[in-house]
């Protein structure tokens, strides 16, 4: 929990205990798919690449020059970049490259807590001794990542991670920016407020509305002031933000509160069984991937990116904790219902699904044999079948012409 900024007088407030040193790593694999390509593709190292065929999955430096953004439509990124080459997402490649290089960083320190497929905060307080400095320790770490996996890698370091993260962002590409404890202010306050986590692009745009475009001017703001425009909550996390105030530890083995997936659709048409297809197959995914960690949820999300790129979310939380498909699905069916006539009046560009509220299973029920189960519902069922013949091997027949696409992890809006 964030500390205020200014409920109380600057001499008043309680001070947080940071440490003394920036020993906080922040490693984020740069442009990280497309990357890939590039390493495995020689043909294109040093051309503007597209991951992606409907919408931009990722984009190289080079196309990224262009003004290509991911989720940009396809069209949209060959307008602006007429030469680029768009090509399939490989998820397998993409995964067994992140195993890869999160085992360097396990190398590097045991402290790792991974955020996402292509970073982690890295603590490396008390390896001087045998590793050196943090800013050389993160140099080996760069040099590690393109020797072994071929991959160009940027690290921040700053004492916290929320500065680690931004150092590491403004460090792109292929960088390495240190934040020393005495140059945290000079650092952070020069820059765009969307550098702040929580700041997207609404909070943006209100933000924008009262003349406030840097981090400095919304922390001269004050909490109070701020708590007008975007509330109290949002006011005391971004008052404390914009003070280098954070004090999260790197936690190790720490399990995610959610999981999600979405589906890139293009601008197409898609009539509404296709669309509803696609939500069987990212439900399909996500139950399997509770399972496999023996995980429940209680929150189901649905979101929704029209074709003016303007989005929908909708969730509803279970009366109980389930990992059970059916369960899952009826829930995703109802919040699509409820977007469908948003749907016909804006289209529909991305769908996604996401399991919020995730527990650990307290016990693990066998199933029955199937025989002995005639009751059981057709969802049931293909849970069993797949539990015995595996989840590629069985699917939905809404599937069999489309299949599920490339499934991407669902990050923050």
């Amino acid at each position: 929990m964030f500390v205020s900024a200014a409920s109380t007088p600057r001499s008043d407030r309680p001070r947080i205990q940071a440490r003394a040193e920036a020993t906080i790593l922040h490693a984020d694999l740069d442009s990280f798919y497309a990357s890939v390509e590039q390493r495995d593709d020689p043909r294109l190292r040093g051309k503007p690449v597209i991951v992606g065929s409907g919408v931009v999955l990722a984009a190289s430096y080079e196309a990224k020059a262009f003004g290509v953004r991911t989720p940009m439509n396809a069209s949209q990124a060959r307008r602006l970049c007429p030469h680029a080459i768009a090509v399939p997402a490989r998820m397998s490649a993409y995964a067994e490259s992140s195993a890869a290089v999160f085992e360097i960083f396990r190398d590097t320190t045991p402290i790792v807590e991974g955020i996402s497929i292509d970073e982690a905060f890295l603590d490396v307080g008390g390896l001087r001794r045998i590793a050196g400095e943090p800013v050389d320790i993160a140099a080996t770490l760069r040099t590690t990542v393109r020797e072994r996996v071929g991959l160009p890698i940027s690290v921040g370091i700053a004492r916290t991670k929320f500065l680690a993260k931004v150092a590491s962002a403004v460090a792109k590409p292929d960088g390495l920016r240190v934040v020393p404890p005495d140059g945290e202010i000079d650092f952070l306050h020069p820059l765009p407020v969307e550098r702040l986590w929580g700041v997207g692009e609404v909070t943006a745009r209100i933000l924008h509305q009262y003349g406030i475009t840097r981090i400095g001017q919304l922390a001269d703001l004050g909490e109070r002031s701020l708590q007008d425009m975007v509330g109290l909550a949002a006011a005391r996390h971004l008052s404390a933000l914009s003070w280098a105030r954070d004090p999260r530890r790197v936690e190790v083995g720490r399990r995610r509160r959610s999981i999600g997936a979405q589906r890139a659709l293009g601008r197409r048409y898609r009539p509404p069984d296709e669309i509803e297809a696609y939500l069987h197959g990212l439900t399909d995914r996500l139950g399997q991937r509770l399972r496999a960690a023996n995980r429940r949820c209680r929150t189901v999300v649905l979101r929704i990116r029209f074709d003016d790129f303007t989005r929908a979310t909708r969730s509803h939380t279970l009366a109980e904790a389930t990992d059970h498909t059916d369960t899952i699905l009826h829930a995703a069916r109802s919040l699509l219902t409820e977007v469908t006539p948003l749907i016909h009046e804006r289209g529909l560009t991305l769908i996604g699904l996401g399991l919020t509220n995730l527990d650990d299973s307290d016990a693990v029920q066998l199933p029955l044999p199937f025989a002995a189960r005639p009751t059981d519902t057709l969802d049931t069922t293909l849970d069993d079948l797949r539990r015995r013949f595996g989840s590629t091997a069985v699917t939905r027949a809404a599937l069999l012409d489309r299949g599920v696409g490339a499934s991407v992890p669902l990050l923050p809006d």
